[in-house]
């Protein structure tokens, strides 16, 4: 198997290094978040062992960030955060497993071969293209006909919500829930707020329209410009 551990503490590292090749893996070691993220999202491996505190960029954001991407390897916490609230957040982030340090190799081990044992992982995706729009997922960069567009955390969120949903129809509702996260109508103009101001961002100074309101439904992104 191909694992990436990210692990910061060098003793600790090594550690897993040695024991999984001796077992006849192949293993990438990053000692810090964001180093693990970029090798995550740009190779594909059967497993990770991600530590939850990290330099840089925590385990629990490397995780949300690669699950967002659609990368479904399989995650193994190793942390020495062993609190009911810490495994569940862990496994609510992501994670598919979850072992608190100090640990015996052994059992480390039969965890990584038994989420290795399960389907294999869907395709990653991590750039999403509609017309000359083009969503880097990991990068956090939007671009359109190759000038870069800057967007609020929020407004990406709303971007990709769209951009999956290419040429359907979205409702407010469908924005509050998968966007907001709410399941109410808080009767204010955010929805159309943020869409409006998405508009101008992507649509503005470009011939063709991307964004369109259907009156009395909501919205629909044109896969084709």
């Amino acid at each position: 198997m191909k694992i990436l551990v990210i692990e910061d503490d060098n003793e600790t590292g090594a550690y897993l290094r040695r024991g999984l090749e001796e077992h006849g893996h192949v293993v990438d070691l990053a000692a810090n978040g964001r180093d693990g993220l970029f090798l995550a999202a740009a190779e594909a491996y059967d497993v990770m062992i991600v530590d939850r505190m990290l330099p840089g960029l925590d385990g629990l954001g490397v995780v949300k960030t690669v699950r967002g991407a659609g990368v479904r390897t399989p995650v193994l916490f190793l942390t020495t955060l062993g609190g009911v609230g810490d495994r569940v957040e862990g496994l609510e982030a992501g994670g598919d497993d979850y072992l608190v340090k100090p640990f015996a190799f052994a059992e480390l081990l039969a965890r990584v071969n038994a989420l290795a044992r399960r389907p294999p992982m869907a395709q990653i995706e991590t750039v999403l293209k509609i017309a000359d729009l083009e969503m880097d997922l990991i990068g956090r960069k939007v671009r359109r006909a190759g000038r870069e567009i800057d967007l609020q955390p929020r407004e990406f969120r709303l971007l990709e919500y769209l951009i999956r949903n290419a040429d359907r129809v979205v409702t407010r509702t469908m924005l509050l829930e998968n966007v907001w996260e709410f399941h109410f109508d808080p009767k204010t103009n955010i929805v159309e707020t943020h869409v409006s101001r998405l508009r101008s961002k992507v649509d503005k100074g470009f011939e063709a329209e991307l964004i369109e309101t259907v009156r009395g439904s909501g919205y629909r992104l044109r896969a084709a410009a």
